[in-house]
């Protein structure tokens, strides 16, 4: 018997908490900002993964 199923389904309802909570903690001029971080954060690791692979294929 898997309980853990339940609690990954996500809903509509579930979504709409965690935007106000998050509307609650950072507030309305915060998320652009924190949405650009997290941006940010994304592309530097692909870049990184990128130089990586790049490095893998040249000692092969």
């Amino acid at each position: 018997m898997n309980l853990a199923i339940p609690f990954l389904a996500i809903g509509p309802w579930q979504i709409a908490v965690v935007v106000v909570l998050v509307l609650l903690l950072f507030g309305g001029k915060k998320i652009p900002e924190l949405m650009r971080g997290l941006g940010s954060g994304i592309k530097e690791f692909k870049d990184a993964s990128k130089e990586d692979d790049k490095l893998g294929e040249k000692k092969d």
